[in-house]
């Protein structure tokens, strides 16, 4: 079944966001007002259903129907960047519908947990932190948290007690499902250390302690990049194998995977103050800084180099710039902090000046030229909701002071250093794709 546009009426022009207005904004203030206007064009649009994970031809369509779902249903690990969004347009610029339609959000999440619909999977993680967690941070939402308690509860399920891994994805009735997990498995842990905080119950803190620190050992090779995925013997713990499901190859590195690395290592020092983590996240990020092409922007996998025909992944460079934001606010050296901030700058304005939508341009996605899963040939140069939400989150750190992560524990075990806002992008080639 094809799935409906809801924007086929939709202008294929739109005014630059703020001409005239603002004679005085920065071009990150002005990517700001260009983003947050296409999330609040993207509420009014799609109302409470929801988008598919990737564009078409840069046109989010619904998410198609399934045999057990509606079309425009809250189902799959992607769900959540949509609230996301809208809760980072919220702190942005305090909106009251996008804050209406993020708590309506919110309650179907809940509706979605304890009915036990489509959870069988580590992104939990994911899903409730930016739907739930941000309810109960930003609005005081209870049933928000008690949902987002429950999301935890349930991702503990996942744990496998022998192999101390948090397992990725399936039934885990399955055998063939068992002993698996991957690398973007780091960002679904922050749900559980948020689950600690609010109850005072160590099971969860302990369990991504335990998860990481395999993660760290299996995952993170000897050059410093990652596979994408790593099994275990399920019975005895015994590690066997890594492997990959979305790189081009078991040995390559995959882009966003490396991303993953990069933020997940670092949210988890400042959580921890595990050194070995912000070991982890400098590792990943100077291998993945290394492996970039002239525009800054990644090829989908890190195997592919300038003069590649394969496509960019645009999605995996707003990962990164995140990551790279993170890791300069823990890390103690102020000069590689500085160095790290200062490339997770030019990443970002590579981003704006090159990988968003001109103005003439029939698209609703804030990032173009992402990459879901090249091998299946699924959300190739397209926008993706992850994409969208990690660029967004990208701008809100750097023009939002004293903006508050809902990855972040609530007592960082760690120093950190805030990151300074409202600065002028540095100058990049090219326009808008």
């Amino acid at each position: 079944m094809s799935s409906t546009d809801v924007r086929a009426t939709a202008p294929t022009s739109e005014p630059d966001p703020g001409a005239g207005q603002y004679p005085d904004r920065t071009p990150l203030r002005a990517a700001v007002e260009a983003a947050v206007a296409t999330v609040r064009r993207n509420a009014a649009a799609f109302g409470a259903r929801y988008p598919d994970s990737t564009t078409r031809e840069n046109v989010y369509p619904l998410r198609p129907a399934t045999a057990e779902f509606a079309e425009g249903a809250n189902r799959d690990w992607t769900t959540s960047f949509w609230p996301g969004m809208q809760w980072r347009a919220v702190e942005l610029t305090g909106d009251t519908e996008l804050r209406g339609a993020a708590m309506a959000h919110a309650a179907d999440f809940a509706r979605r947990v304890h009915a036990g619909e489509d959870l069988d999977t580590h992104d939990l993680g994911f899903l409730y932190t930016l739907s739930c967690v941000d309810a109960w941070r930003l609005a005081g939402d209870e049933a928000a948290r008690d949902a987002a308690l429950a999301a935890a509860d349930h991702l503990m399920t996942r744990f496998l007690p022998s192999a101390g891994i948090v397992q990725a994805w399936g039934d885990l009735s399955d055998p063939a499902q068992r002993g698996r997990t991957i690398v973007d498995s780091l960002m679904n842990m922050p749900l559980l250390t948020w689950a600690t905080e609010v109850t005072g119950d160590e099971r969860y803190a302990d369990v991504v302690a335990r998860h990481v620190v395999q993660v760290r050992t299996h995952l993170l090779r000897d050059d410093d990049s990652t596979f994408h995925t790593f099994y275990w013997d399920p019975v005895s713990g015994e590690p066997l194998r890594g492997a990959t499901e979305q790189g081009a190859g078991d040995d390559s590195c995959w882009a966003r995977g490396q991303a993953w690395g990069i933020f997940g290592f670092a949210l988890h020092h400042r959580t921890s103050g595990d050194p070995e983590s912000l070991r982890a996240s400098q590792r990943c990020a100077d291998y993945f800084l290394a492996h970039l092409p002239a525009d800054g922007v990644p090829f989908w996998d890190l195997v592919y180099t300038d003069g590649s025909q394969a496509p960019r992944d645009s999605s995996a460079a707003a990962i990164a710039v995140c990551g790279l934001l993170e890791l300069a606010s823990v890390l103690p050296d102020a000069d590689r902090a500085a160095a790290y901030d200062a490339a997770a700058r030019r990443m970002l304005a590579a981003l704006v000046t090159g990988y968003t939508p001109a103005r003439h341009q029939r698209a609703d996605a804030l990032l173009l030229h992402a990459v879901y899963d090249a091998p299946k040939g699924k959300g190739v140069d397209e926008g993706c909701l992850w994409g969208d939400y990690y660029y967004l989150e990208a701008l809100t750190r750097l023009t939002l002071p004293g903006w508050v992560s809902p990855w972040w524990p609530a007592a960082p075990a760690v120093p950190t250093r805030d990151t300074v806002t409202d600065a002028v992008l540095p100058d990049t080639d090219g326009g808008n794709a």
